[in-house]
């Protein structure tokens, strides 16, 4: 509990002013096939069965502790939801267990499809 508590002391106003522990769907056009980032698709199975990202890894929220063996320490670990907020929880868990090169998409779902619409995927 003792990591997780220097996290959200980390989480002061600096931290959110600067924007760096989160990426801009345009960021993750630029990330998407780019071999150091793995998106982190923490929705239910339920919400992944009507839309997914193949791009992404799933595991969602609750598995995350049991499955935090699946992800890779030396990759940039971009995580994900349908609002932002299990995302953000996400971030912080994922930061208190020891990986440093975590962010969290600053999207929403929405948000994330329309760059895969024929013209913006045209240019991915």
């Amino acid at each position: 509990m003792e990591e997780f508590n220097d996290i959200l002391e980390e989480m002061d106003f600096q931290f959110f002013g600067s924007g760096e522990h989160g990426m801009s769907v345009e960021d993750m056009r630029h990330a998407i096939g780019n071999d150091h980032f793995l998106f982190l698709d923490v929705r239910t199975n339920e919400e992944v069965a009507h839309v997914s990202f193949p791009f992404a890894k799933h595991i969602p929220l609750n598995e995350l502790p049991d499955r935090l063996d699946e992800l890779p320490r030396d990759k940039f670990i971009v995580t994900f939801c349908a609002a932002v907020f299990r995302g953000a929880i996400a971030f912080a868990y994922l930061r208190a267990n020891g990986f440093d090169e975590v962010k969290g998409l600053t999207a929403s779902l929405e948000d994330m499809v329309m760059p895969f619409k024929p013209g913006p995927l045209a240019k991915i």
